[in-house]
């Protein structure tokens, strides 16, 4: 019995030795499998310009995982705005919404999630990258699915055919912005965990109820890796640790193996940074992993978690969705 909704965001992360294939047909077999297990939603991230990543069309990639499942909802966690023209999306998802009414999330956020000259390449011009147009362009895309403001255009499929629409955030813009547009809310934790309690408490305090929601309704994604073992668990998070200071260094690189992880020399100011970004997340056998997200509940008040499992085999990441689905969920509350 799952009290608290829980939720998937997975990345399609590329394994050394394998291929982008291969990644979406690992994240497809986890869709199924989560859906089976009881999870309520299953994003997929938007990324570019990254080796390790897969997951660079979510359009295209949550038509494919929808036809491949039958109730779990599907979702962007996010469509990056700043690199696609408003209309495009809302005939990307309008056609997601029409195939597969009641089924598809649309969250949108804020940042390119790429480096500068990748969104360049992407947009094609400097108009609607900057951080102070994105409001404007969220009021276009939505008015293409609402049609409040009558215009020239009209989005087919698009108009009339809603998804539910989220904002994600890693701070306190977005936050304010959801708020005030009465729309739910995902805070990406999983990165900016110092962050998490200000947006959170700025999202509630700017609220105003609207067609969308009449309360708050607030997601938090996590890092999340369960095991039989805190050590196992550990050990099997080593190549997430890796990537992320290897992205933060400016070299992006596939997913290492476990062993090649552990074997990194990594100097004392790297080791600092990989012990930091720990902190907030849920790491551990299935007692350990309760404890902490019960704690993160506790704190945050979350009416839904989203859980992130960046590990080098699939057989690990299934099995650390069926350990939290099986013997972590029933003991959460709100």
């Amino acid at each position: 019995m799952i009290d608290v909704p829980l939720a998937v965001l997975d990345l399609a992360p590329v394994a050394a030795g394998a291929g982008a294939g291969e990644a979406l047909r690992h994240t497809t077999e986890l869709a199924r499998r989560t859906e089976e297990l009881g999870y309520h939603r299953f994003w997929v991230a938007e990324h570019h310009n990254m080796p390790g990543i897969a997951s660079s069309a979510p359009a295209v990639l949550i038509a494919h995982l929808a036809a491949a499942t039958s109730t779990i909802r599907l979702g962007s966690g996010g469509v990056m705005l700043p690199n696609h023209a408003p209309l495009v999306v809302a005939e990307q998802f309008g056609t997601l919404e029409a195939l597969h009414p009641g089924r598809i999330d649309l969250g949108i956020g804020r940042a390119p999630g790429t480096d500068q000259v990748t969104a360049l390449a992407l947009r094609r011009t400097m108009e609607g990258l900057s951080a102070e147009g994105f409001p404007r362009e969220l009021a276009d895309l939505m008015n293409y699915f609402t049609g409040e403001r009558p215009g020239p255009i009209v989005a087919t499929p698009g108009r009339g055919e809603l998804p539910a629409i989220w904002l994600l955030g890693s701070s306190g813009f977005s936050a304010q912005l959801a708020g005030l547009l009465g729309l739910p809310f995902s805070f990406a934790h999983h990165f900016s965990a110092a962050n998490t309690l200000p947006a959170l408490a700025l999202y509630r305090q700017h609220f105003r109820p609207s067609r969308y929601l009449e309360k708050p309704y607030a997601m938090v994604a996590v890092n999340a890796v369960c095991a039989d073992t805190d050590e196992r668990a550990h050990w099997l998070a080593g190549p997430a640790d890796l990537s992320f200071l290897r992205l933060r260094s400016g070299r992006p690189a596939a997913l290492a193996t476990p062993d090649e992880a552990a074997a990194y020399p990594y100097t004392e100011l790297e080791r600092e940074f990989v012990t930091q970004r720990r902190e907030g997340q849920a790491l551990g056998s299935p007692e350990t992993v309760r404890r902490q997200l019960t704690e993160l509940l506790a704190r945050t008040g979350a009416d839904e978690l989203m859980l992130t499992t960046l590990v080098y085999d699939v057989a690990d990441r299934a099995r650390s969705y069926e350990l939290i689905a099986e013997k972590v969920a029933g003991g959460l509350r709100r």
